[in-house]
């Protein structure tokens, strides 16, 4: 006779004999799955014990998501900023450093991480190296070399994994990359992306003086792995260090991971092999107004090269409080968008095919609309007879759907997987690909000269001084 499940045991402990031999079954029968070191079981597992490190901003919703669940540890090195979900969830721990708490917190199963950019590949590994499962906000990681390291770490445990690009959760999404690959567009050479970021300051060189430091925030703690520098007000913390290169990846690094992940996923692009990137004049400190970057993806599996073209910002306005959001693709790229729209909205992509294009207006992909050759305007996709004819091959997220509510469902097909489901679609081997990649534009932009990549090996074969960025040096007492 199994042994009733144990509500405070780890996921090991939680396996009955039979929840074992159906997920032996699994391993066997199902290559598709990636399966965890600690084998999951289909619907035979309790309510999972669950810890996050950066609770509050966009830790508070990813942390509510998985409220289903036993949520046991909440760690910030800002105590007054977490405290709302402190009083939400007075039964889990507090916890400053996240070293601490997943030495102390033996019982955890998985882990969410939601602090700035910096942070996020320090935590994560040191969870992973334990055995416990990620679910990392985007982008997964500061640097290219630290993408490359959650992505073997993910494979070499086992373990299930997700990143917070939650478009990924969407029908939508998942029937474009169908109907690209379906080559209802033909073969695509093109690819325009463009985002309405930074909403923040960028274009700062770093502010004289400092500040006293609050007695509800750990600077130390929060500064991680990066230099050192003296705390200012109301520059980095809560939110404006996303501009700054020691803690953030500007607005490639925000936005990419949702407004490129489905061109990613559809052409699978693979590593470029030339990357270059103009803006205004950079300093070492943030990230510029505007950008444009250039990917060339070579021919790979069948498909025709692209070129990729990122676009973000536009001219500093209000003095330099904001930007005017005027960079964005050449408008014979756009005329028919144009005509369609009466107008390019603030982010969106559009790829162009020998056959056609496809155009999605925001940032997540959930949905888009086609525009054959032959068509006199774009159609909506569920409303196009060559997109109705081509047949579902990705399978969806299984969660029910209410509007609006991706980020929740991405969040519980993480959940699902732990216990026994079919794969997260922005598992690590995707998403640190693709994050992977869209760092290389940041990489571009701090070189300052075009790039010809060696993806394999991570290396500029023609800019040795880009070996700094790829791979950034921690502080002492930190590492990865």
């Amino acid at each position: 006779m199994n042994e009733p499940l144990q509500p405070n045991s780890t996921l090991a402990n939680q396996l009955t004999r039979r929840a074992f031999l159906r997920s032996t079954a699994l391993v066997t029968g199902t290559a598709a799955f990636a399966f965890p070191q600690i084998l999951r079981a289909t619907g035979a597992l309790g309510k999972l014990n669950i810890g996050v490190i950066g609770a509050a901003g966009k830790g508070a919703s990813d942390t509510d998501h998985c409220a289903s669940e036993n949520i046991v540890a909440l760690c910030d090195a800002d105590e007054e900023y977490c405290a709302r979900q402190r009083k939400k969830y007075p039964n889990a721990k507090f916890y400053r450093d996240f070293r601490k708490m997943l030495k102390k917190e033996k019982s955890l199963d998985a882990v969410i991480v939601a602090t700035p950019d910096h942070v996020h590949a320090p935590a994560a590994a040191m969870a992973m190296k334990q055995g416990k499962h990620v679910y990392v906000q985007k982008p997964l990681t500061n640097s290219v070399f630290e993408a490359r390291t959650l992505r073997s770490l993910a494979k070499e445990k086992k373990l299930v994994t997700q990143m917070g690009n939650q478009g990924s959760a969407e029908d939508g999404l998942r029937r474009a990359v169908e109907v690209i690959q379906a080559g209802v567009i033909g073969p695509v050479r093109q690819v325009y992306v463009w985002s309405n970021r930074p909403i923040w300051p960028q274009g700062l060189d770093r502010p004289a003086g400092e500040d006293p430091v609050p007695a509800n925030l750990d600077w130390d703690l929060w500064l991680g792995p990066a230099p050192f520098r003296p705390y200012k007000a109301k520059v980095y913390h809560p939110f404006a260090w996303r501009g700054w290169q020691d803690f953030g990846t500007g607005a490639l690094g925000d936005m990419a991971c949702h407004t490129a992940n489905m061109p990613f996923r559809a052409l699978k692009l693979g590593y470029p092999t030339e990357i270059e990137a103009t803006s205004p004049p950079m300093n070492r400190e943030t990230y510029p107004w505007k950008s444009k970057i250039r990917f060339e993806f070579p021919a790979r599996e069948g498909l025709a090269p692209v070129t990729f073209w990122w676009f973000d910002g536009g001219e500093p306005v209000e003095n330099g409080r904001r930007h005017d959001g005027s960079n964005k693709p050449p408008k014979d790229v756009t005329a028919a968008l144009e005509e369609f729209r009466g107008g390019v909205p603030g982010s969106g992509c559009l790829l162009l095919g020998d056959k056609g294009q496809i155009f999605s207006p925001d940032d997540y992909g959930a949905q888009f609309y086609i525009k054959l050759n032959d068509d006199k305007e774009y159609k909506a996709s569920r409303n196009h007879d060559a997109v109705n004819a081509i047949p579902q091959t990705i399978p969806r997220n299984a969660h029910k759907s209410e509007r609006g509510d991706g980020d929740r469902r991405h969040h519980l097909e993480w959940i699902a997987a732990i216990k026994g489901g079919p794969t997260p679609y922005s598992n690590f081997d995707v998403a640190a690909y693709l994050t992977e990649i869209i760092l290389l534009g940041c990489v571009a932009l701090r070189v300052g000269r075009k790039l010809e990549w060696d993806g394999p090996n991570m290396k500029a074969k023609n800019a040795p001084e880009a070996a700094q960025y790829v791979k950034r040096q921690y502080r002492k007492g930190w590492k990865l």
